[in-house]
């Protein structure tokens, strides 16, 4: 047989590879419904809390960033398919990576909205009462 016969079912090492574990590693349909009805379930929460004013402002903008972290490890493990068992581990490292890093993001971004606030409105209050009372 052709050289290109006998490297179509095997892996890089030369070992067959199993095309079934193949698919299995990209998600079957259930993984999808199960990350799809997660994010629209911790995007719906957050709009419904900020919508009927369910919490005080102060608390509503880290109740809507824990969500938005939730939801951002949810598309890595459902839908990128991120776990301790793809590539040897190393697609878990990235997520961790990936959480410090948006905990970074996510911290700075405060701090600075916080101090532009208090540095660029100094007529204003951090906990959001101005904005309700020009409604």
């Amino acid at each position: 047989m052709s050289d290109l016969h006998h490297a179509h079912g095997h892996g890089h090492d030369g070992h067959h590879v199993d095309h079934d574990e193949h698919l299995h590693a990209h998600g079957s349909l259930k993984d999808y419904g199960i990350g799809f009805i997660l994010s629209v379930i911790l995007t719906a929460i957050p709009f419904w809390l900020v919508m009927t004013h369910q919490l005080q402002p102060g608390t509503t903008k880290y109740v809507i960033l824990a969500f938005a972290a939730v939801q951002v490890v949810v598309h890595m493990i459902y839908f990128l398919h991120m776990n301790t068992k793809s590539e040897g581990g190393w697609n878990f490292m990235a997520m961790l990576l990936t959480i410090i890093l948006l905990a970074i993001v996510m911290v700075g971004s405060i701090w600075v909205m916080m101090h532009m606030n208090a540095n660029m409105m100094p007529h204003m209050s951090n906990d959001g009462s101005a904005v309700h009372d020009m409604q």
